[in-house]
């Protein structure tokens, strides 16, 4: 069922149901997050990996202490700044949040979403939300009720319907060890507006453990083959028998196929970000054979489009 009925997606949570709910970065699949039987459910619905973690969802950064050993000086600044928004931190959890939760790491990320609706719902209640993509593992994550009702729609009890998400994106994840912030996962706020708002010196990791959501090197993929090509016209020649749909960053004003996808007007990097889910997943339920897209420049919240498309793509 999907409604807008915060009271309702408030009594099943307490009750240890699943909700899919509203951010601005995409649909979570949400559940009490201190109650192990119900996080079970996130791992079998989703049918996610056991060592993948999971975000915790909080009102505000004072409810995010209650769940951590520490809150240094850096992540303080940052939540200043970013809280609510599509920013998470990883920190060190406290004995109350469940090692299911975390994947058996003795780390949590946590985040306050950008979204009214979601923002009462965790006011209403009185323990934080795990809330991974509401959908499948490694399959296009959803930007609307409807891309979460028909994925796993019929598996949960209620969608929150809080409209089309605004970013589109999933957040951006950050470590602070020793005063150093590190990126463990770009995402909805880039690295150049963490420098500029904080000051703080910002660096990428380069761990390949998997430490937090989103850093399997399958994620984001779609059914049929996604293609990342130096030129979309040059691979059209070179396969001329090969239905594709096209993903363009900006308005064509003469595209070689019909099933052609724009994902801005003048290749505004919000806007793509924004629509790319979306337009994938158009892209994936058409007739073709597979998708074509070229790379993303590599700036600002270009870095997280990147790096879902390379994670989507096929080899």
């Amino acid at each position: 069922m999907i409604g807008r009925d915060v009271t309702k997606a408030a009594n099943l949570l307490s009750q240890g149901k699943l909700v899919a709910i509203p951010t601005e970065t995409v649909y979570g699949l949400a559940a009490n997050a201190l109650d192990p039987n119900a996080i079970a459910e996130i791992y079998r619905i989703k049918n996610r990996p056991s060592f993948n973690p999971l975000i915790l969802h909080v009102p505000n950064w004072e409810a995010a202490k209650r769940y951590v050993t520490h809150f240094p000086i850096e992540a303080e600044k940052i939540a200043q700044h970013f809280w609510p928004g599509s920013l998470s931190i990883l920190l060190p959890k406290n004995n109350i949040v469940p090692d299911v939760v975390t994947a058996g790491s003795s780390q949590v990320v946590l985040r306050v979403p950008n979204h009214p609706l979601t923002l009462e719902l965790l006011n209403r209640i009185n323990f934080p939300l795990a809330a991974p993509s509401a959908n499948i593992s490694n399959t296009v994550s959803p930007t609307s009720a409807d891309h979460v009702k028909n994925g796993i729609g019929n598996q949960i009890d209620y969608i929150l319907d809080g409209g089309r998400c605004q970013v589109g994106i999933e957040s951006t994840i950050i470590s602070i060890e020793n005063g150093r912030v590190q990126i463990l996962r770009e995402g909805g706020i880039s690295q150049e507006v963490i420098l500029k708002q904080t000051g703080l010196k910002i660096s990428v990791s380069t761990e390949k453990t998997v430490q937090t959501p989103g850093q399997l090197k399958k994620h984001y993929a779609t059914q049929k083959p996604l293609y990342i090509v130096d030129s979309i016209s040059e691979y059209l020649k070179e396969n001329p028998t090969q239905l594709c749909s096209i993903l363009y960053y900006e308005k064509q004003s003469n595209s070689p196929t019909k099933y052609s996808y724009f994902l801005s007007k003048d290749y505004n990097l919000s806007e793509i970000a924004n629509q790319l889910f979306a337009m994938m997943r158009l892209a994936d339920q058409d007739s073709t054979d597979c998708i074509l897209i070229e790379p993303i420049k590599i700036e600002g919240i270009g870095r997280a489009i990147d790096d879902r498309l390379k994670r989507a793509a096929s080899n």
